[in-house]
This record gives C-alpha cells, structure tokens and sequence, in this order.
C-alpha cells in the first residue's frame, strides 16, 4: 500500500513539475519569467488586439489560367495530329461576376479535320465543352460543375498559401479562414494577433508571386503609345505590354510579350535568395516536367529574349545563349531582403489568383487588457465561490476538492502552452466551465462516500467504494460534454473551436485530478491512521 502511494505522489509531483515547466521555462529573473508567460500563453485578437482583413480571392485570374495552359496543350496536341489552325486565344473578362464567360476561341480549323480536332478535344479536354461556331471555328467554355470545383479549390489554395506567408512572418495562432457571411463569395477573413504593422502584412498577403517566363516580342519602349505607335495601334495577337522594374538609359521601359507563359511559377520546385558579382538575385529550380518543357523551347529559341514576370511586372530580361532545362535566376535585384522575400513569396507557393482587400481594422491593446482584466475578474470570483461553498459543506475534505481544483487549472493552461494553442474570450469560459466541471466531479465522489458511510461501510471501504462507484457516472458526463465540444469543433469557427479545444483538455484533466489526485489525497491521510472513525466530509 505505502509503496503503491509513494508511486503515485511521485506521478503527481512530475506532472506539477512538467506543468510549472511548460508555463514559466526556467526564468532566472522577473524580466524573463514575465517574458516567458508572454511567450507560453498565448493570447488571441480579443485579448491582444492586432489586425483584421478581408480579401476577396479574384477567381477568374484562376479561370483564365486554367484556359492558358489549356491552350497550349491543344497547340501541342493539334500539332502532333497535323491539324492547322488560323489562331488559338481567349477572352479576358476582368471581374469575378464574369469568371463563368472564359471561353477559348479556336479558329479556322480545315473542315476536313474537323471530326479529327473534335475527337481530340472529347478525349484529352473532357472538362472543356466543345461548341461550333462555323465549319471552321470553335469554341470551348468550362463544364459548370468543373468550374465550380476549380473556384472553390482556388479559395482552398489562397488560404493555405496566405497561412504559409503568415506563418513565416512568426504571428502566434494566426486565423486564415473563409469568411462566413452568406454575401461573402470567395471571401476570407485573416486575423492577426499582436500585428500593429497591418500595411507590411497587406504586402506580404498581397504579393501574387504569380511568376510567369514569356517570350519578349519587342522593346524596350519608352511608353505604351511608343509599342502602339510602331504595331498600327493594335497589339499583335496573343500579346501584352509588360512594364520593367528596371530603368534604362532613356528612364521607363516597356516590352512587348507573348500573354501565355512559356513556364509557370505552378512548376516551381524551389527557390533562394544569393549573391553574385556583388548584386542580389533569386535563383529557382523547376519541377521534371517544367525543367522539360523550358528545355525544347530554349534549344528551338537561341538568340531570342525571355522575360521573367512577377506578378505581371518585368523583373528580369535576358537572351537565350544556350538550351535551359531545370534552373534559372532573376538577377539584379535590390537589397537582400528583397531577394529573400522573392524566394519566400516563391517557396510558399504563389496565390492561385490576385486578391483585393476589401476590410481592413485594427483592435487595440486597450480593448484586450479590459477583456483580460474583466475575464480574470470573472474567473477569480466564480473561482472564490466555489473554494469557499466547498470548504463550508465539506469541511476538510473541501480542502481536497480546492487542492485538485487548482491542480486542474495549472494542468489546462500548461497544456494550452504545449499545444501553442491561443486563448481567447471563449477559451476564458472554456476555463471557467472546467472549473465548475471539475467541482461537479468532487460532488459526486463525496455525496457517494456520505451515502457509503450512513450504510455503516467502515471509513477506508466507503472512500474506495464512493470512488469506483462515481468513476462511472464521472465517466458518462464528461463523454456527452467531450461529443458535444465535437461538434463545435467541426463545424465552429476560430474562436468557437477555441471553447471546444480549452473546454476538453480541461475534461481530461478534471478526470486525472478528481479521480486519481483526489484519491491519493484521501489514501495518504487514511495511511497515517488506518483507525479513523470519523471523516470531515
């Protein structure tokens, strides 16, 4: 018995240990023992204030590269067949209202092949309807249910593209999530605890990172009415004017380039930030199938100009020396912080489509601290009560409940700190229904001794038969609780799963308290007299 209890008091004492340790660290002064509660509690929007946005994910620019790369392999594709075409392109409508309108334009296609081309297109492009126009040109227009799942897989991307961005900018529990309002059609909402720089965070959620290699067709000019001046007016087909970063002799430069990419960022393998000649640059590599593709058109193209595009904005321009497969650098570059966030934006993934910020708010500390303040309030109160109810009723063995009580509440927050989990309002209530939870449990296993003890049970057998007895009825209400915070996790927002998560942690440590520390603290004082007859409870 004493061997079974030394056992378990040194369980409970490495689990205090554990918990302190989790909570402060190993400060070795105030200065860092304040700094390190900062650090381990985390504290939400609510609580710390910061920043909130909402964007809107512009899916046509999805949808339109979609159609883009789309274009290209029906080039490659007609081409392996002999069939000929006039011109392959498509529109470009510029609001998300008129994502559904993309439509690839094929024209003047031999009539002759024309039961050949269809039969291609049905066969490798069967997420692309296939409409005549004439006895020579096409059209083809996204099935309905493809473009549904292409739109909402965009705003997937967005979100976990953004989260990645954030999380290098070391925001503690930061909440990218769509946005709830019925009316907020590929909305999201990104909140930003502890950030009071909301404009460096617009830039880095901003920044596309849509990195595109085009054929450069002309330039440099000075001007956009320069290049239409030299074409008649009107650009060539299946062409833009792209605007350099990079000032030439004359100031603004300006080049003519082909629309679709020859590689796209998508191929992307990986990127970094390095110097050469004392200037910065980002050097990346390409994936097998990129690397492939950049290799047959360099060795088709030596002596012509590439552009590297990032976010349609002319980063670098180089001549083609000799065939490129897998790797390529954008040169020339500012500052080392900008190389490294260029290879970062890279790395991250760029955003499936541009983003428009329609929200933006900041929460002051002020607002926090006055949650915090009121929250503590309200815990310490609702805390008070109960250790003076359970002290009057159950006299010293209310002193056993108190002792568990506490334990409980130091085991949730340490646990919060190990999860780096964030605590907010609704995890503030989380904390104090644990405690109420916790003082439920302690009732039952009480009540059931009292029950044992008018029975005539002898003091040792009532304390072990009112423990196994309540383990069940314990068990029971902490399982509907724990399904019930199930359910708002899964279908909750932040700050709901907030309650949900803070809510069951405090469940399982209520039951190791209420049951194992309780009883131990009962089996230690029952040890020093195994003649009790009486039992303040």
């Amino acid at each position: 018995m004493q061997k079974n209890l030394t056992t378990k008091t040194i369980v409970i004492a490495v689990t205090i240990l554990l918990c302190i340790y989790g909570i402060v660290g190993l400060p070795k002064s105030k200065d860092e023992l304040k700094k390190n509660l900062e650090h381990n509690i985390r504290l939400g929007l609510d609580l710390r204030g910061g920043s909130y946005l909402i964007l809107q994910v512009q899916v046509q620019d999805a949808v339109k590269s979609e159609a883009d790369q789309s274009i290209e392999r029906i080039k490659e594709d007609v081409r392996k067949q002999n069939v000929d075409f006039a011109s392959l392109d498509r529109n470009d409508p510029p609001r998300i209202e008129d994502a559904d309108t993309v439509q690839i334009n094929i024209k003047g296609i031999p009539a002759q092949k024309s039961s050949q081309f269809r039969s291609l297109i049905n066969e490798r492009f069967s997420n692309w309807v296939l409409t005549p126009v004439n006895s020579t040109d096409y059209r083809m227009n996204m099935r309905p249910s493809e473009l549904l799942v292409l739109k909402r897989d965009t705003v997937e991307r967005a979100i976990q593209t953004i989260k990645n961005r954030i999380d290098n900018l070391g925001v503690a529990e930061p909440v990218v999530q769509q946005h709830g309002r019925a009316d907020a059609e590929f909305e999201i909402s990104v909140q930003l605890p502890g950030v009071d720089d909301p404009a460096r965070v617009k830039e880095i959620i901003g920044t596309t990172a849509v990195l595109g290699i085009h054929e450069v067709k002309d330039g440099p000019f000075s001007s956009q009415e320069q290049a239409l001046s030299k074409h008649g007016g009107l650009l060539p087909v299946n062409t833009k004017m792209a605007k350099s970063v990079l000032r030439g002799e004359r100031g603004e430069e300006w080049y003519l380039v082909t629309r679709t990419p020859v590689v796209t960022g998508q191929e992307l393998r990986n990127a970094r930030a390095g110097q050469a000649e004392r200037r910065w640059e980002t050097s990346f590599t390409l994936s097998q199938e990129g690397g492939r593709k950049f290799g047959r058109y360099t060795q088709d193209n030596i002596g012509n100009r590439l552009a590297v595009l990032l976010d349609q904005t002319i980063v670098s321009v180089a001549t083609i020396e000799s065939k490129i497969e897998d790797s390529g650098r954008i040169t020339n570059l500012g500052s080392e912080q900008e190389a490294s966030n260029l290879a970062q934006f890279l790395k991250s993934g760029s955003l499936p489509a541009g983003i428009v910020f329609r929200a933006e708010s900041s929460v002051g500390p002020s607002l926090g601290a006055d949650s915090i303040k009121q929250g503590l309030a309200a815990g310490t109160a609702g805390l008070a009560a109960v250790v003076i109810a359970m002290l009057v009723y159950y006299r010293r063995s209310g002193v056993n409940a108190v002792l568990a009580l506490l334990l409980n509440t130091i085991i949730l927050i340490a646990a919060l700190s190990y999860l780096d989990a964030t605590l907010t309002l609704p995890g503030i209530a989380g904390v104090i229904l644990t405690i109420g939870m916790a003082v439920d449990s302690n009732v039952l296993i009480f009540e059931r001794i009292r029950e044992e003890l008018r029975g005539g049970k002898t003091i040792v057998s009532a304390v072990d038969t009112g423990f196994s007895k309540a383990w069940w009825t314990i068990v029971d209400t902490h399982v509907t609780t724990i399904v019930s915070c199930a359910f708002l996790f899964m279908f909750g927002t932040g700050p709901v799963r907030g309650f949900a998560v803070t809510l069951v942690i405090g469940l399982f440590a209520n039951v190791f308290t209420a049951v194992f520390v309780s009883k131990v603290i009962f089996d230690f004082e029952l040890s020093r007299s195994r003649q009790l007859t009486t039992l303040s409870i």
